[in-house]
Formats: structure tokens, sequence, C-alpha cells
């Protein structure tokens, strides 16, 4: 699965599907069920599915509602098949963990291969809201977020094996110094602000929590000139920064703007409200979102290209939208849910649901297959896994 994420879409169902099938091969199948069940995490996730699901009553355009319950379905499968009594040895965890980091370090030096053909032109490019190509087929919101992951993991296993094997930390400590390089290079905004969120995170929590002044203040002060480096050094990172400021004075005065993306983001989210507004108590389906949101583009913006006229940029507004304010509240509890999960590790799993939680926030990262997968797999391996 975490290969085939990679490579190919069609291997990657497969080969989940397999998973599922796997998970579920054992004699004790009510104990299974109990489990899904008895845990919060599991049926909860699962609910991201069945709202959607049951929107389908009170949607009028059903292939729309169709193509987003496919794509939503290891929302459901997933938590059912991590509810199986199969565990993770250490070995088998850090194997995993190596397996994702080394994955996503092959796939930025593919990116930053593609970068160095033409850097002048992409860097120009970066102007124009563009962005270097990236693994997940050009998908580079949820791939910066998964280069964050791979952050918070290489820089968590390098403490951990700093007695066990010098080598091996030395090496993961490169790796993970070069993906926070990669990441200001991409200078994607959902990655970066993961990453910032994870340092600022850290470092107060070793100041407040072990008393580690020194190390707790060594991060948070080079949080603070990372981006200042980055603005002086990094062509792409400097005109990321030129362009939202470019952009800037338009979606803070609500203004349209063609191809802008803060602009059109921001817009998107009004939208979003207007339509959740319009059926509060169910929703109009969410079959029906992207159809109502262009109505209300088409009332309020009428010189909107068609280019421009996307889904609501939140999550939260997509479920509010499609199931109105049950839809909004419940998600906001399934996003709420895994702070209250005892794992072996409440750091490291708070920091990792709190930035997918925050990325949903101006992301529809569960509208999109990898999306989907990415949020679902990691979120149930790392609670497997720290559990």
């Amino acid at each position: 699965m975490m290969a085939a994420l990679f490579f190919s879409r069609a291997v990657l169902s497969i080969s989940m599907i397999s998973f599922v099938i796997v998970s579920c091969l054992h004699t004790d199948f009510k104990k299974h069920i109990l489990h899904f069940f008895s845990s919060p995490l599991l049926w909860g996730m699962s609910l991201l599915f069945l709202l959607p699901l049951l929107s389908v009553l009170w949607s009028d355009d059903k292939k729309e509602w169709a193509d987003i319950i496919r794509i939503k379905l290891p929302l459901l499968f997933l938590p059912l098949a991590f509810a199986g009594p199969f565990r993770f040895s250490k070995k088998q965890a850090a194997g995993l963990a190596y397996i994702l980091i080394a994955i996503v370090a092959a796939g930025t030096l593919w990116s930053i291969y593609y970068y160095s053909s033409d850097a002048t032109a992409i860097n120009d490019s970066y102007l124009r809201a563009k962005s270097i190509v990236t693994p997940l087929e050009n998908d580079h919101v949820r791939f910066s977020w998964l280069v964050s992951i791979s952050i918070l993991l290489g820089g968590w296993l390098t403490i951990i094996k700093q007695t066990e094997n010098n080598k091996i930390s030395i090496l993961l400590a490169l790796v993970t110094v070069w993906l926070i390089i990669f990441l200001h290079i991409l200078a994607a905004r959902t990655g970066l602000l993961s990453f910032y969120l994870i340092a600022v995170a850290t470092g107060a929590w070793l100041m407040v929590k072990k008393l580690k002044w020194f190390y707790g203040l060594s991060i948070i002060l080079v949080v603070i000139a990372l981006p200042l480096f980055a603005y002086k050094a990094i062509p792409t990172f400097h005109n990321r920064v030129n362009y939202f400021l470019y952009d800037k004075g338009y979606f803070e005065k609500i203004n349209y703007l063609p191809g802008a993306t803060d602009a059109v983001r921001v817009i998107s989210l009004k939208a979003g409200w207007n339509v959740m507004e319009q059926q509060p108590a169910t929703g109009v389906g969410f079959g029906d979102v992207l159809a109502q949101t262009q109505n209300w583009y088409g009332a309020n913006y009428p010189q909107m290209i068609e280019a421009d006229k996307i889904y609501p940029s939140s999550e939260w507004l997509m479920y509010g939208a499609g199931c109105g304010w049950p839809g909004f509240i419940i998600f906001s509890i399934v996003m709420l849910i895994p702070f209250s999960v005892k794992t072996n590790n409440r750091m490291l799993w708070w920091l990792l649901n709190g930035t997918a939680a925050f990325s949903f926030l101006f992301d529809i990262g569960l509208e999109v297959q990898f999306g989907v997968f990415i949020y679902s797999f990691i979120i149930l391996w790392w609670w497997k896994w720290l559990s």
C-alpha cells in the first residue's frame, strides 16, 4: 500500500482490499467487531463515510454522490481492518517507519530532479501560484503533509535510536534535515504550517514538560530563523511569499481575482458557509454540494471563470454543506476523538492528529483518493503502533 501510493492508483486499491481481507481472516470475528465498536477512534472515523452515505436520501445528483462515496470507502474499510487482532512488533513498526521515510525522501529527490531541469522557469512560476512537480500525481498538498509527517517520524526515531545505533541516528538526522530543506523549496503551505506547528509544539513541550530549556528554546529560535533564511536563500520560497503578499489584498477584501488561489479559497469558504445555511438541519446532500456552491458563485461572482468554481476549501464546510450543522458538529467531534485516546507516546500522537485536523481547516483532503488513504492509513497505523 505504501509503495503503491507513489506508483499506481489501481495497485493502491488492490493492495488495500487485500489488506482488509487478510485482516479479517481469523476465527474470532465476533471479538473483532466488538473491538471496532468499543473504540471511538475506529467508529468515529467510519462516521466520516457514513454521513455522506446517508446524504443519498436528500442528494439530487446521484452520480456525483456515488463518486464521493467510492473515494471515501477507505474511511469505512480501513478502521474495520485495523480493529483486527494483529499487532506490530517493534521491528515491524520501525521497518514501516523506515519505508515511509525512504519512499518520501526518494519522492523529494524525484521532484528536485525535475526542478533542476528548468529551475529559472519554475522559480518564476511560483509568482503565478504554481509549484514544483511532486509525486502523488502532482498533489503537492498531500505530498507536503507526508513530508512533514516524515520529518516528525524521522526526528523522533533519531532521538530513540541515539543510544542503540549511532550510524542509523546520523543517517536519519541527515534525511530529516534534507526533508526540512525540501519542504521550504516546495513551499506548499499545508506542509510548512504542519512542520512549524510540530516544531513549536515540540520546543514548548521540551521547556514546559521536560524542563530542557536549552533544547526547547533552540528549536523555537530555529523556527523563527528558518523562514527568514529561506526567504533570502531559496528562490521558490521567496517567490511564494511575494505571491502571497500580492494575493493578500484580494482575499482580505474577499475580492475575486482569476487564478488567485488564496482569494478563490476564501471566496469558496464563504460559499460553503452560505450553502450550509441553506439547509442547516440536513445540508444539501454531498451529491449537490458542488452544484449549489457553483450556483452561489454565479449569483455573487458572475465574472468567475469555471476553473475557479471549486468546492468549499474546508472539510468542516464540506460536511456542513452536505449534512448541515449536524455534519459540521460530528466532523468536529471526530477530529477531537484522537486527543482522548490513550497511547504510549501522547506527544507524538497529538502532533500527528493536530497537523491532520489543522490541514482540513483549509483543505478538502477527504475528497480525493490519495488524501483519504493517507489520512486514514497513517492515523490508524500510528494508533496500532503506539497503542
